[in-house]
């Protein structure tokens, strides 16, 4: 009886799951570029940017 609830359950997220990635196809992508975002870069050179300016001496 467990292994019959269980199993429905596991099922009825696969069905969910399938649903959203029929209904949402890009979310996912955006979600993934939103949290592989570049951080902070400096607008002259280039390089990310520790602190409130860049090595290259300019703010950036």
């Amino acid at each position: 009886m467990l292994f019959k609830i269980i199993l429905i359950f596991l099922l009825a997220m696969v069905l969910v799951g399938m649903i959203g990635k029929v209904v949402f196809p890009t979310a996912l992508d955006r979600m993934k570029r939103k949290a592989l975002g570049r951080g902070p870069v400096c607008r002259a050179c280039g390089r990310y940017v520790i602190g409130k300016s860049c090595d290259c001496g300019k703010k950036g």
